[in-house]
């Protein structure tokens, strides 16, 4: 290890730090903690079949709710690459994730009772890509 000696600045710095009395927020204090807890968690669901994101979902529902997150912002895509539209036997609509996840949200009763609500986002979020599930404060 090399010994190097402070200059002059750096030793006024120091002093200055050290006599200074603004509080520090202190990062072992639980008001601290508890701002720092993230409030929004993120997943993009591109590639997903339905039933591959209706599992995945499932699983961030319950782990964000056990976490205290409050927020999921899902990114769904819009269905327009969606081959679905030329097939008779398939809803147009819960085809999309964009439609079938909420769908799916709505009709399971345990993930439904851990939800606030479920909204569209405005286009710097994903616009109509993207979904906003709320989740109830435990």
């Amino acid at each position: 290890m090399i010994k190097k000696d402070l200059s002059d600045k750096d030793k006024k710095d120091w002093e200055d730090f050290l006599n200074n009395n603004t509080n520090l927020p202190n990062k072992d204090h639980l008001e601290f903690k508890e701002n720092k807890i993230l409030k929004r968690f993120k997943f993009d669901f591109h590639g997903y079949t339905i039933d591959g994101a209706n599992k995945k979902i499932d699983e961030i529902i319950r782990n964000c709710s056990n976490k205290g997150i409050l927020e999921i912002l899902i990114i769904t895509g819009k269905g327009i690459h969606s081959n679905t539209d030329k097939n008779v036997y398939v809803s147009e609509n819960l085809s999309k994730l964009k439609y079938s996840i909420p769908d799916y949200i709505k009709r399971n009763s345990h993930l439904n009772s851990k939800i606030q609500k479920i909204e569209q986002v405005d286009e710097n979020f994903g616009g109509s890509g993207a979904i906003l599930i709320k989740l109830k404060k435990l």
